[in-house]
């Protein structure tokens, strides 16, 4: 599968079993006795390797995010761990707090829209995504913890397990 950059993805229930220090929401509900993937995740490419996505949860809690927003912006003048933006015409949370890195093997599908087309948010917004994420990226970098999980450390071990695959592959 292609997986590009800035379009949606749901993730394979092996990450979860390979990564469970990534602390992310549970896969998949259950909704009228059929199960639905979930959460969706936005993609953003790694700038140092590109085998690497940084996979954004989404969440319609949005009450919720706008009262932790609210705290970190009283608490530390900003808050660049979530962004809110339209989805299909509903508001979300961007939780960029949660984000986690990836390989395309753990890619399950895309999130579609009714009329089968990749769901899209406005570039606009995938620019402020974008911007913040870069910013909590360098901030982790520099060995401060922004996000919930240790992301650096879970990178690495993808680019590990990629390197292994590539080997078995030849």
């Amino acid at each position: 599968m292609l997986v590009e950059e800035k379009h949606f993805y749901f993730i394979k229930d092996s990450y979860f079993h390979d990564y469970p220090e990534a602390g992310l929401m549970p896969n998949k509900i259950i909704i009228n006795n059929a199960v639905h993937d979930r959460p969706a995740y936005f993609a953003l490419r790694d700038s140092s390797n590109p085998k690497i996505l940084w996979l954004i949860p989404i969440s319609s809690k949005i009450s919720k995010y706008k009262r932790i927003e609210e705290e970190k912006r009283r608490k530390f003048g900003r808050c660049d761990t979530i962004v809110f933006g339209n989805i299909l015409g509903h508001e979300c949370a961007f939780l960029i707090q949660n984000m986690c890195p990836i390989t395309s093997y753990y890619i399950e599908n895309e999130y579609m829209d009714h009329n089968h087309y990749p769901v899209r948010i406005p570039y606009r917004l995938e620019q402020i995504i974008s911007k913040k994420v870069r910013r909590i990226l360098l901030l982790e970098g520099q060995g401060k913890r922004i996000t919930f999980s240790n992301v650096l450390k879970i990178k690495y071990s993808l680019l590990e397990h990629e390197k292994k695959r590539e080997l078995e592959k030849n």
